[in-house]
């Protein structure tokens, strides 16, 4: 690629089309990211409670151990999601997987919000909250490739990872969203009308987000992308053994670029606000304060990271990122301990500083990676097991390495460890992929990133 090509887009305006492309992204992503957070959120303050309560007569531990773990069940489903949505995607296009996805997690979350808890129908209440689970971890598991490509598949060269962004802080978005929620829920309700029905509200509120979202999405056209390579009847008949045969090393990097960022953001999300209010004596709204100006930081850092790395780099970007994380991760414990909110929330923001560039420009640089008839396999499959690696079982780590060593630093340094892994594998990433060509990929076969596709 001449640099004169990746100058021509310079005077670029954002058409109409793309600000609904860029619009349907972020709207989707940022609702049901809202729905996964709600749970977490509940898992750390009532779950345990309402439907392991069993496990709570033998120990409190246990059955918020069981809780956290119901978190990520639903991840190891995401790449059973991400091959069935990468095998539609890759050949009926990126939209119709979005919406199918939405219409999934929306409706499995707002069942969890009307479903009975233990004391009511028994052991019938987690097994079914589980299954629940599941249905969004496999509509997650979809949901995020394709709202990354429809957003970079309609960038111009210059502005993949600004465009890209915006389904990226559909995260910090969603927690924003959902801690609101939470927040409110704390200071108007009394601790027992909360535990009997007060949570329920924000899953069965998302009902209505998910409708709006399902306005907005049915608007926006099909990448333009994807649309060339089926008028050129480019498509893979196979595109996930395409996948695993030519493209193995860049699905295992693409999964391990995105495990420290998902783990941490997992300590953001969910763990932070519970181990404040259950080790540290700090009230629900201290903590959920300090998660809902956590969620703004990340949210700003994420549109900088976005930003930047087309100016930067993409890699740079990430190292930046990750370099912070592998800095902060076991300091932070230090302030976050003393239960002083501000110092509690000045310890969240700066690690939302490293999240930021290690998450912005993610979607850029996944579409970079793979060739166009696989694309959509590829990064919803590297992003899936990535989320295993990573966030799926975070919080429960955290908790078992707290109960464990009685030191919260320890849980630093399994996230520190975690990005030095992260940011060697970014680190592999050829530079000259960024800007490639994302509709042709003779430029790719130029590189020599990969071999050549076999075209039907």
């Amino acid at each position: 690629m001449s640099q004169q090509g990746y100058l021509s887009n310079e005077g670029h305006q954002v058409t109409r089309e793309e600000k609904k492309v860029l619009a349907g992204t972020l709207v989707g992503t940022t609702i049901e990211w809202y729905d996964f957070f709600i749970y977490a959120q509940a898992a750390g303050f009532v779950l345990a409670v309402l439907y392991f309560e069993p496990l709570g007569e033998e120990s409190e531990t246990l059955a918020q151990l069981v809780a956290w773990a119901s978190v990520g069940i639903s991840f190891l489903f995401r790449p059973l999601g991400a091959i069935l949505a990468g095998w539609i995607g890759d050949r009926f296009g990126r939209k119709v997987v979005l919406v199918i996805t939405l219409m999934g997690m929306g409706g499995a979350t707002f069942l969890v919000g009307v479903l009975p808890t233990h004391a009511t129908w028994g052991m019938a209440a987690p097994l079914l909250l589980i299954v629940l689970r599941v249905i969004q971890g496999l509509s997650a598991g979809g949901e995020w490739g394709g709202a990354a490509l429809l957003s970079v598949e309609h960038a111009p060269r210059h502005k993949r990872g600004l465009f890209g962004m915006y389904p990226q802080i559909g995260v910090p978005l969603g927690m924003i969203l959902a801690t609101l929620f939470m927040f409110g829920l704390n200071a108007f309700l009394t601790e027992e009308q909360f535990l009997q029905w007060g949570w329920r509200v924000p899953f069965i509120f998302s009902f209505v987000l998910i409708v709006a979202a399902y306005l907005i999405r049915r608007r926006v056209e099909e990448s333009p992308v994807f649309t060339e390579m089926k008028e050129r009847k480019k498509e893979s008949s196979a595109p996930l053994k395409e996948l695993v045969t030519t493209h193995k090393k860049y699905t295992f990097l693409a999964a391990l670029i995105f495990a420290a960022n998902n783990a941490a953001g997992y300590l953001v999300i969910a763990f932070f606000a519970a181990y404040g209010a259950s080790s540290l004596g700090m009230s629900r709204t201290e903590t959920l304060t300090a998660s809902l100006i956590g969620g703004v930081g990340w949210f700003i850092f994420t549109v900088f990271g976005g930003w930047i790395s087309d100016r930067i780099g993409r890699v740079l970007t990430f190292q930046i990122g990750y370099g912070i994380i592998i800095v902060w991760a076991i300091p932070m414990w230090f302030l976050i301990d003393t239960g002083v909110v501000w110092i509690f929330t000045l310890a969240i923001v700066v690690l939302t500083m490293g999240l930021g560039p290690s998450y912005g420009p993610q979607s850029a640089l996944y579409a970079e990676m793979f060739p166009v008839s696989i694309r959509f396999s590829g990064v919803s499959i590297g992003y899936a097991f990535g989320s295993i690696i990573g966030g799926a079982f975070a919080p429960m780590i955290a908790q078992a390495i707290l109960d464990g060593t009685g030191q919260s630093w320890m849980i630093g340094l399994y996230i520190s460890g975690l990005a030095i892994i992260s940011f060697l594998a970014v680190s592999v990433v050829p530079k000259k992929l960024q800007g490639i060509n994302l509709q042709d990929d003779s430029e790719r076969e130029e590189f020599k990133m990969a071999p050549k596709l076999k075209a039907d």
